[in-house]
């Protein structure tokens, strides 16, 4: 019971969070755990939000982490629907909204990301959408079945995972649709021309008309209704309904006002933590998408807004907060479901960090492994239809070894006998 008298905070209450909660009492701590939210609704599951429950395959309560009764049961104290507005650090106190003030002896910021905005006329028109959270997921689900229903028009401002997503549900429901995007491919930023030129194709395929190297400049509307949408090229799209999917921020307002240490937006943004997970301040921890941590083995300081890193990065700054050695050095790894592709991808490769992308497999019939390659090692890769590779790809990154090239564009080379010790 030597923990009985020491206060837990969580600050935000996503995957991350409820994972850390779950943590601490898996790890034996018995003192208080408070897990705060500004969402009225149990902490939940972002990934159905663009996938399964958007597409209207799976139901509502799928989604949360644990069942509402789970908490009570763990004896995990929920202030759902309370913002936390201000950190005082000298004191050890979260005030939430409601002015209430909470100590803690080790607190944990897991308040992850929210969606940007576009700057320009017409966003405030109720046609307009992001979709970062249930409510907007629910609220956009009945959207697309109503375009569906009367072949209205979606304009996705954005070619990302959360754009392509959105695009593959509202045709699957039936919509036209139509993505705006400044880049000139799709996923441009992550997977680099050569692969997101893949994606252009499968969506158009799908009947998705793409308008890229453009940006949008106004929403045009009427009594709160979207009419269409204007571009810097200078035309005019139909579009009865708007998603902004331009990408998400990290929520640091509570660290930055106290005084934590930040990672500016040229470097991804975030607070800085180290790789346990710590901040600047000994008894501040921060995990899931709001943290920027430094990555031992790939060497830089990353902030991944992907569900694996919330549901690993929770528990890891759990057993870091209780006093045990943490090395946060997990792969990057996220998936996607886009019509009838399924894709996972591993590890970390920005825009001019490699030399190669090598290709295992058949691209043309969507049914292959992409590697990214600096000097012959293997940086990321990502498997696109063809399963049960996960552990192997992520092998071959963490061994930061040079592979034969031509074995590893050779289906018939088993993954496992390119990784050091693990073959012959």
């Amino acid at each position: 019971m030597v923990d009985a008298h020491r206060t837990f905070v969580i600050v935000g209450a996503g995957l991350a969070g409820a994972k850390a909660a779950e943590t601490l009492r898996s790890e034996g701590f018995t003192g208080r755990v408070i897990l705060i939210g500004d969402e009225r609704d149990h902490p939940y599951e972002r990934p159905p939000l663009s996938k399964g429950y958007l597409q209207g395959k799976e139901e509502r309560d799928s989604v949360f982490v644990h069942e509402a009764s789970w908490y009570a049961r763990a004896d995990i104290e929920l202030h759902l629907g309370q913002p936390a507005v201000h950190l005082d650090r000298e004191s050890k106190k979260v005030v939430l909204g409601d002015g209430t003030a909470l100590h803690y002896d080790k607190l944990l910021l897991a308040t992850g990301a929210e969606p940007r905005r576009m700057d320009i006329p017409g966003t405030g028109l109720a046609g307009v959408h992001h979709l970062r959270r249930l409510a907007h997921a629910e609220r956009l689900r009945a959207v697309l079945a109503g375009l569906g229903r009367d072949n209205g028009h979606l304009l996705i401002a954005g070619a990302g995972w959360i754009g392509l997503e959105v695009a593959a549900a509202a045709r699957e429901y039936g919509a036209e649709v139509t993505v705006v995007e400044p880049l000139a491919t799709p996923l441009h930023g992550v997977l680099g021309p050569e692969i997101g030129r893949l994606f252009a194709d499968l969506h158009a395929e799908h009947g998705v008309r793409f308008h890229f190297e453009t940006r949008l400049t106004e929403i045009v509307g009427h009594d709160g209704m979207v009419l269409a949408a204007r571009t810097d090229t200078g035309e005019e799209l139909p579009a009865h309904a708007v998603l902004a999917a331009i990408g998400a921020a990290p929520r640091t307002a509570l660290a930055e006002t106290s005084g934590l240490a930040l990672v500016d937006r040229e470097h991804g943004g975030g607070i800085a933590v180290d790789a346990s997970l710590r901040t600047s301040d000994p008894d501040v921890y921060a995990a899931g998408d709001v943290a920027a941590a430094h990555h031992p083995l790939l060497g830089t300081r990353l902030r991944v807004e992907h569900w694996a890193n919330a549901l690993n990065g929770g528990p890891a700054a759990a057993r870091s907060m209780l006093g045990q050695e943490i090395s946060y050095d997990r792969v990057p790894y996220f998936f996607s479901d886009q019509y009838d592709v399924g894709l996972e991808y591993s590890g970390y490769a920005p825009a001019g960090g490699y030399d190669q992308v090598l290709i295992r497999g058949d691209a043309a019939k969507r049914e292959f492994i992409a590697f990214w390659l600096s000097d012959g090692r293997v940086l990321a890769g990502m498997n696109v239809n063809v399963w049960d590779v996960t552990n192997d790809i992520q092998a071959l990154i963490r061994s930061k070894e040079q592979v034969n090239r031509e074995a590893l564009a050779d289906p018939g080379v088993p993954l496992s006998s390119l990784v050091a010790g693990r073959g012959a």
